[in-house]
């Protein structure tokens, strides 16, 4: 007979706060509660599993293969856990509510529109997602369906492809190639890259890019990496309509010859009974599909 583990959801919460900082006292400090009580949760759940889940002595803390396992499973069971009690409170409290995250650049006002139509007893919502967040929104439960921009971590979704689009070369007023009808990604190859370069692997794997990557904090935020880019510190790619919707005069933005479209998806829970986001997904479909449906 196989023997089943009552999960304590407190005390993964607590397991996964020691496993990201290796570190008993500052966990305890960022869950607000006593290191001995942290430690005693923490001895309680492998006690639950029946297996060791850190190794400490005097100077260090690691986490054991089991260790290891857990923390790979965890987050998205924690994710599922709060999810669900947001869409039952959403539920309870405020009747039928349907809510669609969105990244910048993307207009979702007609698939909005077309579901709030078919049923107007519906609370439709909209939030604004970022490239940090776009995934996260869905899994723990702040919205119902979201427009993100691939690749994305697809674990635990059911993803529906709308429509690509092309990228551009943000660059400041001004630039030497900023008049330029279009430009490879070679010649942006000198450049130096202010966003993650594995969002852009065509400048990635030019000779010598990485070196040339701004060493500072990542800007998440659109706005953030315009700011960067007209204080000549360097370029950003984006998708053409992110880019036009920004628009300031202090930078301009280039069509990129040989580089892949963004794409564009919507991405909703994996298990959902509720045939929304299927639906939505149709009616989102029908009207963004085609190349630049997001403009």
């Amino acid at each position: 007979m196989v023997a089943v583990v009552d999960v304590d959801l407190r005390k993964l919460r607590y397991f996964v706060a020691v496993a990201r900082e290796l570190h008993f006292g500052r966990a305890a400090q960022g869950l607000h509660i006593a290191q001995p009580v942290l430690s005693r949760q923490i001895r309680a759940l492998e006690g639950e599993f029946g297996a060791q889940l850190f190794r400490r002595d005097r100077r260090s803390t690691e986490l054991t293969d089991a260790g290891r396992q857990l923390l790979e499973d965890a987050p998205p069971l924690l994710a599922a856990a709060e999810a669900l009690r947001r869409r039952v409170s959403r539920s309870a409290g405020e009747g039928s509510r349907f809510v669609v995250g969105f990244m910048p650049g993307i207009t979702v006002t007609a698939a909005v529109r077309a579901l709030s139509r078919r049923h107007p007893e519906l609370v439709v919502d909209v939030v604004r997602t970022s490239w940090t967040d776009q995934v996260e929104v869905v899994r723990n439960g702040r919205v119902d369906v979201s427009f993100v921009r691939l690749p994305v971590d697809r674990r635990g979704l059911r993803v529906r492809p709308l429509f690509e689009e092309p990228r551009v070369a943000v660059l400041p007023a001004g630039h030497r190639l900023a008049g330029a009808g279009s430009v490879s990604m070679a010649r942006l190859g000198g450049e130096r890259l202010l966003q993650c370069p594995e969002l852009v692997p065509e400048w990635r794997d030019l000779p010598g890019a990485r070196e040339r990557r701004r060493a500072r904090p990542l800007a998440e935020t659109v706005e953030e990496k315009l700011e960067y880019v007209a204080a000549r510190e360097g370029m950003v790619v984006l998708p053409l309509s992110v880019a036009a919707f920004y628009t300031r005069p202090d930078v301009v933005h280039v069509p990129i010859e040989g580089i892949a479209p963004n794409r564009v998806a919507l991405v909703w829970a994996e298990g959902r009974e509720s045939p929304l986001p299927e639906e939505f997904a149709e009616l989102a479909a029908g009207v963004l599909g085609g190349v630049g449906g997001g403009r």
